[in-house]
């Protein structure tokens, strides 16, 4: 038998084939257990825009029925379909969604369109799926700083997250080129901070800027039903504020929370800027006061501080800041990250949340409540989890979605290595070298994309698909691999983001209209890449 008969993605934990098949019609009716009404409208809402099938509930013997059943763990599902009946039994809402996701993917990849397909057979194979995911933390990372994207293309985007059965939505909120989230106490960061005069065009210090204004933030209002949508479809969305580096836009409508104090702009080119808060008690109270606003909107348990790329230069240079460390007892300037981090996380931890933050954090003490991203190799992820904290990976190397596809010339603005889907597929966020306790501290990985160069919702949808569906096949199913069969499986899934409308990357290369011409970007080689990380190893071991 091959590896799997049936083209579903991401790859369940089991499947049997059985004979025949269930036949969708306009007869079909629909039912549920009590409590999984969403999911059962869901559903419904899923299916009838292409079929036109009305698809009536019936709280009696329904065509389709959508169960829970203790019996099943958390996030997971069985799904049984025969030629007179289709169940989907979840241990969990979250469970039985994920079945009607893996129903979705057996039925013609028309299904995904959004009005009636005339002439198309709407029929399910027999057959049965058990299934579960791998790990808890299955997440994208989308910046909307560098350029914004507005609140209908973050919907979308949670869709087709929700199709992948990712989990998590980490939104890179602010940064020193915007702040794209409205703080009611501190109205400047939205008036003054989301918006910038004009936008680097490619990398280096003598690249030339396009003159043009841009901007954009989302109000509370936007935020809440941004949230609640992910909710729906079983998505947490985790926000960002950068603390205390990459916040010149914070600086630009508040000079005083900097180190000069003195007026700027909000930053309109790439890269590390030296530009960071203050260590003042003033400084620590104004983004304990945004992140109170930040924890009403966002109700999940994870609240992102940034903590990465922060310089500090400004800190030592300063006689103020200096002085700040002998009052707080620190021996070193470093000593001033760790306990600005310190100060959110106490804030926050009081309030029964957990800091997220990159892997710098792991530079100082933390809280063992502190979850770690490691994006700087998997040498983090090593250290966090055996220094007890929960980890995210998402390795530059094998998670940045911004990075190039290829060594073809043709790829738009190519940053960084060539990172391929089969890439993609290899990668474990499990590293090698930890103590079953310690694995346990790996919650699972995460995709990032960066928008430096990613200045529209089309090349967006050209730079994650369909690496970000390989990513999702590593964070749902089991470790083992097989290229072959998942890219089999991939051609079929192809035909969905078609139907859906995702312009991803051909396996041949961009098509004309994807491809920025005259624009060199800042590709590197495996060896370049190599020697960075290696440099980045040294000082996390250190």
């Amino acid at each position: 038998m091959p590896f799997t008969a049936l083209p579903l993605l991401p790859l369940p934990v089991h499947e049997e084939h059985a004979a025949g098949e269930f036949l969708l019609s306009a007869a079909t009716t629909l039912s549920c257990t009590p409590g999984l009404e969403p999911v059962a409208i869901g559903l419904q809402n899923a299916l009838r825009p292409a079929t036109g099938f009305h698809l009536m509930f019936d709280a009696g013997d329904a065509d389709i029925s959508l169960l829970l059943d203790p019996g099943l763990g958390q996030a997971e599902y069985t799904l049984e379909v025969s030629p007179g009946k289709v169940e989907v039994r979840g241990g969990d809402a979250a469970g039985v969604f994920y079945g009607c996701q893996t129903l979705l993917q057996l039925l013609p990849a028309a299904i995904f369109r959004t009005a009636p397909v005339a002439g198309v057979r709407w029929a399910a194979p027999a057959c049965r799926v058990a299934d579960k995911p791998r790990f808890g933390w299955r997440g994208t990372m989308l910046d909307v700083v560098r350029h914004f994207m507005p609140k209908r293309e973050i919907l979308r985007f949670i869709d087709l997250m929700a199709m992948h059965k990712l989990n998590t939505l980490h939104l890179h909120l602010t940064d020193d080129q915007g702040w794209r989230v409205e703080i009611l106490r501190y109205p400047k960061l939205t008036q003054i901070g989301a918006w910038r005069r004009e936008t680097q065009m490619d990398a280096g210090t003598d690249a030339g800027s396009d003159g043009r204004p841009h901007g954009g933030f989302y109000t509370q209002d936007d935020i809440r039903e941004i949230v609640a949508y992910a909710a729906a479809r079983f998505i947490d969305v985790v926000p960002e504020i950068e603390t205390p580096g990459h916040v010149q836009a914070a600086l630009a409508a508040y000079p005083e929370l900097g180190v000069q104090g003195h007026a700027m702009e909000v930053y309109t080119r790439w890269g590390i800027n030296y530009n960071v808060l203050n260590v003042e008690d003033s400084t620590v109270g104004f983004f304990n006061n945004v992140f109170d606003e930040i924890m009403d909107l966002f109700p999940g348990t994870y609240i992102g501080i940034g903590g990465d790329e922060c310089p500090k230069d400004q800190w030592l240079a300063d006689p103020r800041s200096v002085e700040r460390m002998t009052e707080l007892g620190l021996d070193r300037v470093e000593d001033l990250q760790t306990w600005f981090i310190a100060q959110m996380d106490k804030h926050i931890s009081a309030r029964g949340r957990r800091i997220f933050g990159w892997d710098e954090i792991l530079e100082g003490d933390l809280a063992p409540t502190a979850t770690v991203a490691s994006w700087r190799g998997m040498t983090g992820a090593l250290s966090a989890a055996r220094r007890g904290h929960d980890v995210v990976c998402c390795p530059d190397n094998l998670a940045y979605f911004d990075y190039r596809q290829s060594e073809l010339a043709a790829e738009p603005i190519p940053v960084s290595i060539p990172l391929t889907v089969a890439d993609v597929y290899g990668f474990n966020p499990v590293p090698p070298g930890l103590s079953p306790e310690a694995e346990h501290h790996i919650l699972g990985g995460q995709a990032n994309l960066w928008t430096e160069y990613i200045d529209s919702p089309r090349m967006l949808d050209y730079m994650a698909f369909p690496r970000l569906c390989a990513m999702a096949e590593v964070l749902w199913s089991t470790p083992e691999k097989n290229l072959p069969g998942f890219s089999t499986r991939l051609e079929a899934h192809l035909s969905r983001l078609d139907a859906v409308g995702v312009e991803y990357r051909q396996s041949a290369g961009p098509l004309p209209w994807q491809q920025r011409p005259g624009i060199k970007g800042r590709p590197e080689t495996v060896a370049e890449r190599a020697a960075h990380i290696a440099k980045i190893v040294a000082s996390i071991e250190s």
